[in-house]
């Protein structure tokens, strides 16, 4: 890691293609000598390849997204994914390596709803952590319900998908993201059956509809959850 530190500045500039082959390399080796992936649904990625589809997971580490788009390689998954790390030289080049739409979270960003929904018409699929930021907590935090807009303008299916023990194999420092050490440790991949949003008509009355699909979306992952895992979502 000390090494990739002192080079990734430099790699940054290279062409695209070749940043996209080394990102596959690099991560490649990454996963084989860190995480010991234990994987459950593999059948229902192979069944959505070819169907637009929205991906939700938890977020516990830098390295979720480098699991994620190592299982979804063959489901044309683009990222949602935070202006911010464009600043990191570690998470700018993971960005570079992968298929990835920038958003600006907290704002109704509309050029990236824009780019997801033609990703999804052309037959892509987008991946989404809807807590917005890795959990410091080690569990499920609320939940950040703008996803729900993407979802309801897409109306394709959502497949939830729940990570634990990343948090283990790339531990957050928030003092220096590019100071943060791999471990070896396992990770649990467990991927959920496809569903879509509940109806309006469902919960007649409600004063915040898109609260509530927004909590149904993140008790499908908690339902795969170990309970130490489930945080806010834990009943």
């Amino acid at each position: 890691m000390k090494v990739l530190k002192l080079i990734l500045p430099l790699i940054n500039l290279l062409p695209e293609s070749i940043i996209r082959l080394l990102g596959r390399i690099i991560t490649g080796f990454l996963l084989s000598k860190y995480a010991e992936l234990e994987i459950h649904g593999k059948e229902i990625l192979a069944e959505r390849e070819d169907k637009p589809t929205i991906y939700i997971s938890n977020h516990l580490s830098n390295i979720d997204g480098v699991v994620l788009n190592s299982l979804l390689k063959n489901n044309l998954a683009a990222f949602m994914a935070g202006v911010k790390l464009e600043k990191n030289p570690f998470t700018r080049f993971f960005l570079k390596s992968i298929n990835h739409i920038p958003i600006t979270p907290g704002s109704p960003d509309k050029s990236a709803v824009k780019s997801a929904l033609k990703h999804l018409g052309s037959g892509g699929s987008i991946v989404i952590f809807p807590e917005g930021t890795r959990s410091r907590t080690g569990s499920l935090i609320k939940v950040k319900k703008g996803f729900i807009l993407l979802v309801k303008l897409a109306k394709v299916p959502v497949v939830p998908i729940a990570l634990e023990g990343t948090e283990i194999v790339l531990p957050i420092n928030d003092n220096d993201m590019g100071s943060e050490k791999l471990r070896k440790a396992g990770v649990m991949v467990k991927i959920g059956e496809p569903f879509t949003l509940p109806g309006k008509n469902e919960h007649p009355g409600a004063e915040d509809w898109e609260e509530i699909c927004a909590a149904y979306s993140m008790k499908k992952i908690a339902a795969m959850l170990e309970p130490k895992y489930r945080g806010v979502y834990g009943n």
